[in-house]
């Protein structure tokens, strides 16, 4: 089978499409020939070498995608030619993908390969983190970093679902006009002065902030009111600076840690998760902008752009 690799850790130029040996199967697994793959700037980490990779090189990144099953290796509750989707199996930059069965989701009418592969994890992020990290409230002041990012264009509409007044940030004139188009009642860019924006724009601070730039942590923790929240989920603009727990104690103020996999624990916590998600989807009531794509064999153009900053919405690989 054909798949995304890389043998060395660097830039998008350490990627290789080249031949791998397909997958044996586990007991357990289903093999899935791939139809769409989510790209997340987790694979951007995996490809510098910043987080822990299993096995030697050559490696393979990937966790999201959908596709067909080809073999159901015998399973209960799966057959040959389900359409299922996944959010959490490694391996997933290739044509065929070993994919335990707890972690298959049965796709519903209404939701495409491309758009469950667009959706599950960025979906599920947006999720937990305004239902579990912060129970966002009617009538809270939400702000949402990199808000027209995959993540942060669903997280809006999921907090203005929840009848909230959403302040987004964002780098350009343009990126802040797809954020206001999926519900963002402001956008202030990184550019300006956006902590002094944000507090004349609320008068106190806002009541949580959705943190997933890393260096921006104590101006998030700055723009917060009293007993404010800050819910940090990512760094994709570097390492968050050291917290001194006195920052935190003035003005009675929460810094809240936010990762997927603590709430992704089990099959019955992703089908409820997801057949939630997919509801949203289906009914309207949150909206999937179309991804960029390119093909598998494309992917170092693919992380070319992810890691450009230029891109908005999701980027999706194709066999």
């Amino acid at each position: 089978m054909k798949a995304l690799t890389f043998s060395s850790f660097g830039g998008p130029e350490v990627l290789q499409y080249t031949d791998m040996p397909e997958p044996v199967l586990k007991e357990g697994e289903l093999l899935v020939q791939m139809k769409a793959i989510g790209l997340n700037y987790a694979d951007v980490y995996r490809r510098k070498g910043k987080y822990y990779l299993k096995g030697v090189p050559p490696y393979m990144a990937g966790y999201e995608g959908a596709g067909i099953v080809v073999n159901a290796a015998g399973l209960n509750g799966f057959k040959n030619g389900d359409s299922i989707c996944f959010a959490d199996v490694p391996f997933a930059n290739a044509e065929l993908v070993a994919v335990p069965a707890d972690n298959a989701i049965p796709l519903v009418s209404g939701i495409s390969f491309e758009t469950a592969a667009a959706v599950m994890l960025q979906g599920l992020t947006a999720q937990y983190l305004c239902h579990d990290s912060y129970a966002v409230k009617e009538n809270d002041i939400v702000l949402v970093h990199a808000c027209a990012g995959g993540v942060g264009q669903l997280l809006v509409q999921l907090c203005k679902m929840k009848g909230t007044k959403v302040i987004g940030l964002t780098s350009s004139i343009e990126k802040a006009t797809v954020a206001e188009q999926h519900g963002a009642d402001t956008v202030f860019l990184y550019s300006d002065d956006w902590v002094s924006h944000v507090k004349q724009f609320t008068g106190v601070g806002v009541d949580v902030v959705y943190e997933s730039i890393g260096t921006t942590l104590l101006q998030s923790l700055e723009a917060t009111k009293e007993t404010g929240t800050v819910v940090f989920f990512g760094f994709a603009g570097g390492n968050p600076p050291h917290i001194d727990p006195r920052l935190l104690m003035d003005g009675s103020k929460t810094l809240a840690g936010g990762d997927l996999w603590s709430y992704l624990n089990s099959k019955e916590e992703r089908l409820k998760r997801s057949s939630q998600l997919f509801e949203w989807i289906v009914s309207g009531e949150i909206k999937i902008p179309a991804p960029t794509t390119f093909a598998l064999k494309d992917g170092r153009a693919a992380h070319e752009l992810i890691e450009s900053r230029k891109s908005t919405g999701k980027i999706l690989l194709i066999p």
